[in-house]
């Protein structure tokens, strides 16, 4: 859920994330877990083995499925930290994404996705597919805010302004993702993405339910068997504003933290269930 914005518009959309406990589920394929986590790999594709059976499948170098596949991980054990560095009790992850967030209720689910949407574009110097919709409908070109333009809002209404030099600092990138957490989440995300099925889940996908409330996880790794059947790792932060983590299938121990794609109906997560029909894609 979105912290209320008490001075600036949307204030009806700002509970975008989170809410929900999900029941119990059947995974239909089962696998030995001996080896599935190695406490000493540090990004995920070495923190998490494939389960017996399963392979990664190679991805194009510096792709956005390759950035999600190498993100880094802090030490195994740490716990999940909240925006004010109180830590988070409910364990419902098996490792942290080493990536700061600010001091402020901001970088919640659907924020965590785009950051690490924003975050990729940024690293490959894509600066001009760094775009983001706004719950209005307004779009967030990072190149005008590059340009020093800086949205003016009024109301409902918001209106670019140029009110500062030409600057692309990691800075620069960083106040413009904070502008778009305070503004966009699951509803704006939701109708930017596309609709795919859950047979072909393919890392950087997102199930995501927008609205209020509303959640969103993003699939971080994918490995396949040699019978087409795939599995998968997600990731998420939730409310209030939390590292981003990579979730624990507490219906499946042994698949845990991989989840099956071979399920009808709907994926259960720890905090959220999702029907399948919520995948979606860039």
């Amino acid at each position: 859920m979105k912290h209320w914005i008490k001075y600036l518009l949307f204030v009806s959309i700002t509970l975008n994330c989170c809410g929900q406990s999900a029941d119990k589920q059947t995974i239909e394929i089962t696998v030995n877990d001996k080896g599935i986590i190695d406490k000493e790999g540090n990004t995920i594709q070495t923190r998490f083995n494939p389960p017996n059976g399963f392979q990664r499948k190679s991805v194009d170098e510096n792709s956005f499925a390759d950035y999600l596949r190498n993100l880094p991980l802090k030490p195994a054990g740490t716990k999940v930290r909240y925006f004010n560095g109180d830590i988070k009790h409910n364990i419902v992850y098996d490792a942290v994404v080493d990536m700061d967030i600010s001091n402020r209720d901001l970088q919640q689910c659907a924020d965590a996705i785009m950051r690490l949407r924003g975050e990729y574009l940024y690293s490959i110097k894509a600066y001009d597919q760094i775009s983001f919709t706004l719950t209005n409908g307004f779009q967030m070109d990072y190149t005008k805010w590059m340009n020093g333009n800086r949205v003016i809002v009024n109301g409902n209404k918001t209106v670019w302004h140029k009110t500062a030099e030409l600057s692309n600092t990691y800075k620069d990138f960083r106040n413009y993702m904070e502008f778009v957490f305070i503004y966009a989440g699951t509803l704006s995300l939701s109708k930017s993405l596309h609709s795919k099925d859950i047979k072909g889940i393919a890392i950087g996908d997102v199930l995501i339910l927008g609205g209020s409330p509303g959640h969103a996880v993003i699939v971080v790794d994918v490995a396949e068997n040699e019978n087409g059947e795939k599995v998968f790792l997600l990731a998420q932060s939730y409310m209030p504003a939390q590292e981003t983590q990579i979730l624990k299938n507490n219906n499946d121990v042994k698949l845990s933290p991989w989840y099956s794609a071979n399920i009808v109906g709907y994926l259960y997560t720890p905090e959220w269930t999702f029907d399948i029909k919520q995948l979606k894609t860039w």
